[in-house]
């Protein structure tokens, strides 16, 4: 038998107390949050603005991994954004400080925001996940699955975009 480490987080069984519905969800997160971790094992902070070519900056993304799922996951409970929420969305574009406690702090940011993600997936009851949950100001309609789920795509999205550029960034300097 292959190495469980080594295979994708979905190919390793069930997320303890996750409900079998929301399990490619936290999959999907759990699996983000590790190639996130391996793939700025060696990024430089100095990196974190640059925009080659005007793509969105590694520093862009992981802001906006944590607060999406943030958001997101509050939508899912049936509440409004606090205003530190509203602020955090507004700083989300906004220039980072260059060194490495910024970047270690928000990679971990993102990974306890999978964390609190996790625990709202294990106390989700099967039977509200059609329920009507309405999304930003306007109350734009979706369900507890539906916001779940995007939560879940937003992410690997989100991801694969800082990794692409993160690995460009490193090609550039053949760092």
């Amino acid at each position: 038998m292959s190495n469980p480490a080594l295979l994708e987080v979905w190919l390793r069984g069930p997320i303890s107390g996750v409900p079998a519905l929301l399990q490619p969800v936290a999959h999907a997160l759990l699996q983000a949050r590790e190639e996130l971790a391996a793939a700025l094992a060696d990024f430089r902070a100095a990196r974190l603005n640059e925009r080659p070519a005007g793509v969105a900056s590694v520093g862009f993304h992981l802001q906006h991994l944590a607060g999406v799922l943030d958001r997101t996951f509050t939508y899912a409970r049936g509440e409004a954004l606090n205003p530190a929420q509203l602020a955090a969305l507004a700083e989300e574009s906004q220039p980072l400080a260059l060194d490495e406690e910024t970047l270690a702090q928000l990679q971990q940011r993102f990974a306890q925001q999978v964390d609190r993600a996790l625990a709202q997936l294990r106390g989700t009851d099967s039977a509200v996940l059609t329920e009507r949950r309405g999304v930003g100001r306007a109350q734009v309609p979706s369900t507890v699955i539906g916001l779940l789920v995007h939560a879940a795509e937003h992410t690997t999205r989100h991801l694969g975009q800082l990794l692409v550029t993160a690995q460009w960034l490193k090609s550039m300097n053949n760092e």
